[in-house]
């Protein structure tokens, strides 16, 4: 990274990845600013600590000046911010951060992982496995991970890791974010139709993908879950050189899971077909960066997942709690069924947060039809607060069950808490799973355990 020392102005530093990138700027001796009109712990608490929380809330026009080196833009940030159009009027260089990181990287080899779900867990996976390999690289993750101090890195490595999420960019470059940053070597998950509000259809979802695709660099590669016909056909239409992946031979176990690869067996801590359909796609990326299956699969063994990825967060004789990031059918759908294959004889009680605008639509619901029902209770909450927020109307009592099915849904988080601790079966062992996007009502999964 250019150790020269710059200034810099971040608006909507409240971000997840926002805060990391000015945390991030801090570390090398840069001079960072920063504005937002609300912020949230974990953000709050360590912008306070490195003394870049804004003295006040809000968007202040005289932090933006002449002497700063560039402006960098959050999505949060409206077009008529006025930071931004006080740093258009200056003629200050303003960058999103998907725009920030191509600018340091440009001259990296940088792997970029997609999808419309598994893009953090799988990032983690690749990041983990180059740590414990030994290899230097930059990275962008969508999620606080073990063992490494922020969610951005920004060094002279030859290497940069980014998370490829598809929504935009900023108010002033309204494209996917990972339209942006031209890699090298690429991975896509699957594609499951999502964020509605910016993608009105599926057509028009899908071909974010196929754009996606053609920013690859000369020469590149990609890799592509084999069981997503939307990436079967993208794969064949493509012109870089491509290859197929699908989960190993695996056995579920108490620990996790063992998996069965070229002739060896190796315990992950890890569950889930999609968390292994995950690992063999990231097992390619690591073959391209000079990591062999063996090592890959080692280094694998001490990975430890990611934060609300089916994170367990408690666990006693008789019950055990996780909590996981899935708003998406897709992702709901892969949760609840690998919850349900690793505790096959268990009470499963799924709790699972409307909160996304996509998820909130009346025409979206249907597609969340069936994702719970392996669960042997399964329980939907939703804020009306949220749907006047976003000026959409509250559904009538009884639509949200109509439309996914197999759940009993609930606007109030404490009637919710109440009748999931009635579901608690004494015979059995007991699995809580939940799921949310946003705080749950304000519960937490202690709550949910009985006393």
């Amino acid at each position: 990274m250019d150790e020269k020392i710059r200034s810099y102005h971040v608006i909507a530093i409240g971000g997840a990845v926002m805060h990391n990138m000015a945390l991030e700027l801090q570390a090398h001796g840069h001079n960072v600013s920063g504005s937002d009109d609300e912020i949230f712990d974990p953000a709050k608490s360590r912008l306070q600590a490195a003394g870049l929380l804004p003295q006040d809330f809000g968007w202040f026009p005289e932090k933006v000046h002449q002497n700063l080196d560039a402006v960098i833009l959050g999505m949060h940030a409206r077009s008529d911010n006025p930071e931004l159009i006080k740093a258009q009027q200056l003629g200050l260089p303003i960058y999103s951060f998907p725009e920030f990181v191509y600018r340091h990287a440009e001259h990296k080899k940088r792997i970029v992982i997609g999808g419309s779900h598994g893009k953090t867990t799988s990032t983690a996976m690749l990041m983990h496995v180059l740590k414990t390999c030994g290899l230097e690289f930059d990275y962008l993750v969508g999620s606080q991970l073990p063992g490494f101090e922020r969610m951005v890195k920004l060094s002279d490595a030859p290497l940069m890791v980014i998370e490829g999420d598809e929504y935009l960019t900023s108010a002033l470059h309204p494209v996917p974010k990972f339209h942006v940053y031209k890699p090298h070597l690429a991975m896509l998950t699957g594609v499951a139709w999502d964020h509605v509000n910016v993608f009105p259809t599926f057509e028009n979802y899908v071909s974010q993908f196929e754009i996606f695709l053609k920013t690859l660099q000369p020469g590149a590669r990609w890799f592509w879950y084999e069981g997503d016909p939307d990436l079967e056909n993208l794969a064949r239409q493509s012109e870089f050189t491509n290859q197929s992946y699908r989960e190993p031979t695996f056995i579920s176990n108490v620990n996790g899971c063992r998996v069965h690869v070229e002739g060896r067996d190796y315990q992950l801590n890890i569950f889930g077909r999609h968390n292994l359909q995950n690992a063999a796609g990231v097992a390619l990326l690591a073959a391209e960066l000079g990591i062999d299956s063996h090592r890959f699969w080692t280094s694998m063994q001490s990975f430890a997942g990611t934060a609300k990825r089916l994170e367990k967060v408690y666990e006693s004789e008789q019950v055990v709690v996780y909590r996981d990031f899935a708003h998406a059918p897709s992702k709901v759908k892969a949760t609840v069924q690998a919850v349900r294959e690793q505790f096959p004889n268990d009470n499963l009680i799924a709790v699972f947060e409307l909160h996304t605008y996509s998820s909130l639509q009346p025409n979206f619901l249907p597609g969340y039809r069936g994702t719970l029902s392996p669960a042997d209770h399964a329980f939907v909450l939703y804020d009306p607060h949220v749907f006047e927020l976003k000026r959409m109307p509250v559904p009538d009592d009884g639509f949200i069950t109509s439309q996914i099915g197999d759940c009993l849904e609930f606007s109030n988080p404490h009637a919710l808490k109440d009748v999931v601790l009635e579901a608690w079966d004494e015979s059995r062992k007991n699995v809580l799973l939940l799921m949310s996007s946003g705080n749950l009502g304000g519960l937490k999964p202690e709550d949910f355990l009985r006393a």
